[in-house]
């Protein structure tokens, strides 16, 4: 890659500078115009997602470093030669996409980027013995600079990274953050995970998010502390699991799953950084019906952290002769929708957690009770809500630019952020399915194809979930399914309707991965009121005039889908989809979330009919 990667591949002798004098008074935050808001626009607020950002990891000794922070664009790689002095241009709120709306900046194009705030520690964190700096997602590489010094650097723009400042901080006084950013998002000459994110949106490719968009937070631990945990709890009562810890050895941990009451249901004494297993009994399972869920406690030492876990198990057999994914141990139709995450005011990140979680109750309330998660990665918060009320969710990799094919470089990049992304997601009970691959996007078509290595990586990384190693097309035998996309009809789990790249393959879960997607051109007040992506609304599949002739559509195509449940080897389909995503006018609901296109009463009973026909082959 380009000037800052051969500058950052060379850095680890820690850059020091000094910190000039400032005399710079920068232009306060407001809140810009969206071109698009939400009922949730108005209430982002200079404090943003003030809740802990890592429900599976927690400690009480957090502090959130959302809020004001300043920012102004650089001129590229070579700026971190000489960093600005602080406080920068211009404030921005932090987390945010630059682009967004809610982030006060509004801008395009800008490819290299500042961003600086300044913290001061509690003073009771003295009694411990480790700071650590945590980053939830930066995109695309983030460099690190605390008081004049380099502390960090990460690659990736939708995964978590972590930086122990103890040695850095001013126990006693304000500290210097200050974050370079690099984002090439779509520039041919990279070839980066960045899914539907571009500089040129047009119809199926949307604005870019670039910047700090997840939150930023501190946190306070003693030297010997719990640095990650694996947990796994199945139908049968068993919890398998690894507990990292911070001192790389065999060090007691006693491991605790408490009932309603916060009392210890089982303990077990387990060693740090190895694998364990024991048996809960008779646990109430996980199931989008009952998303049945319990707390655990784990003490390492002089520390102590709390996270849950659902007892449920992933599987896929043969029922009655055809393959079927199971959900502890029953054939269980998943039906949902392909959920895009783009919020017209944040692009990659909603105004809050209200909002965010507006999606998935619109879903759950119609009787969906999957997700397909398209080629984004979201915060740790939404994964808990689908934990929390109950939707599957199919989580897809993040796709490299469609019609590329990366060289080896970046194909070894793209799997290794695949893997940070299972190891990252992979405790989380509502997560079902990995999807390697979307519709052909980056992958490689020549005899030698990379999903087949990959699906065996991942079956080692995480051996409780299913793998859809090609969603679409180019199929070429591996993973679980066979899925097929096709608009606006299903063909789904028949040979008469196989794909010449989805071919018929009974011995895999028979999967409608995409179809649907009839449109309906709302009010020009519930629009993404950009002229490109107007022009582009006639390339949605099918659009209705009104929304009777939507809904009774919408109603065929269910139809037919219930139909294909009942006579073939179809077990799950993804409706396209949850929102209008800018130029797409094809969602449940406008992109602004205000107006809902679908009889809510005619869905559910065409939901459940689906259902009814799957039990009915059970």
């Amino acid at each position: 890659m380009k000037a800052l990667l051969l500058l950052c591949s060379c850095l680890w002798a820690p850059l020091v500078v000094g910190k000039p004098d400032n005399d710079t008074v920068p232009t306060p935050y407001r809140l810009q115009t969206a071109l698009l808001d939400t009922t949730w626009t108005n209430d982002f607020g200079i404090k943003p997602w003030p809740q802990h950002p890592r429900p599976l990891l927690r400690r009480e000794s957090w502090k959130s470093l959302n809020g004001i922070w300043t920012y102004q664009p650089a001129s590229g790689g070579d700026d971190l030669i000489d960093p600005p002095s602080t406080p920068l241009n211009q404030e921005v709120v932090i987390p945010s996409c630059i682009e967004s709306a809610l982030s006060g900046i509004m801008a395009s194009n800008v490819t290299h980027m500042w961003f600086a705030t300044s913290f001061t520690v509690p003073y009771d964190w003295a009694q411990n013995e480790r700071v650590t700096l945590h980053f939830e997602a930066v995109d695309y590489e983030a460099v690190v600079l605390l008081n004049g010094v380099q502390v960090g650097f990460n690659r990736g723009g939708y995964f978590r990274f972590s930086i122990d400042v103890t040695e850095h901080l001013n126990a006693d006084g304000s500290n210097d953050l200050l974050v370079f950013v690099f984002d090439p998002t779509d520039d041919p000459s990279h070839h980066i995970p960045l899914g539907k994110q571009t500089n040129d949106p047009s119809h199926i490719f949307y604005t870019p998010c670039s910047g700090i968009w997840q939150t930023v937070w501190l946190e306070s631990a003693p030297a010997t502390h719990i640095t990650n945990m694996d947990i796994a709890a199945g139908m049968d009562g068993t919890v398998t699991g690894n507990i990292q810890s911070s001192v790389g050895s065999h060090y007691p941990v006693n491991f605790s799953i408490l009932d309603e009451s916060g009392t210890p249901l089982a303990t077990y004494s387990a060693l740090s950084d190895q694998p364990f297993k024991f048996t809960v009994p008779s646990p109430r399972l996980w199931s989008p019906d009952s998303p049945s869920l319990y707390d655990i406690s784990v003490s390492m030492g002089p520390d102590t952290v709390t996270s849950y876990t659902g007892f449920r198990t992933i599987s896929s057999e043969k029922v009655k002769g055809v393959q079927r994914p199971l959900l502890n141990g029953k054939f269980v139709f998943q039906f949902g929708t392909l959920d895009q995450g783009f919020w017209p005011d944040g692009i990659h990140l909603p105004p809050s957690l209200e909002a965010m979680t507006f999606d998935i109750k619109l879903l759950k309330s119609l009787g969906m009770n999957m997700m397909r998660k398209h080629i984004k990665i979201e915060p740790d918060l939404f994964y808990q809500a689908c934990d929390q009320l109950g939707l599957m969710i199919i989580q897809d990799m993040p796709s490299m630019p469609a019609n590329s094919l990366p060289d080896p470089a970046s194909q070894t990049e793209f799997e290794r952020q695949l893997e940070l992304m299972i190891n990252e997601h992979k405790s989380y009970p509502s997560i079902v399915t990995w999807v390697i691959y979307n519709e052909g996007w980056g992958q490689l078509t020549h005899p030698y194809h990379p999903e087949k290595h990959i699906a065996e990586r991942i079956r080692k990384l995480d051996p409780t979930r299913l793998i859809n190693a090609v969603t679409g097309w180019h199929d070429h035998g591996a993973g679980d399914f066979h899925d097929n996309h096709h608009y606006a009809e299903p063909q789904c789990g028949t040979p008469f309707y196989s794909l010449p790249g989805t071919p018929y393959d009974p011995d895999r879960i028979g999967f409608q991965g995409e179809f649907g997607g009839v449109g309906h051109v709302p009010e020009l007040r519930n629009l993404w009121p950009v002229q490109e992506a107007m022009d582009t609304i006639l390339q949605t599949y099918e659009i209705n005039q009104d929304l009777s002739s939507y809904n009774y559509r919408s109603h065929q195509l269910l139809d037919h889908l219930r139909e294909q449940v009942a006579l073939f080897a179809c077990s799950g389909a993804v409706w396209t989809q949850t929102t209008d995503v800018e130029g797409e006018v094809n969602g449940l609901v406008t992109y602004d979330r205000r107006v809902m296109r679908v009889n809510a009463t005619q869905w559910k009973e065409d939901i459940q009919a689906l259902y009814d026909a799957a039990e009915a082959r059970n």
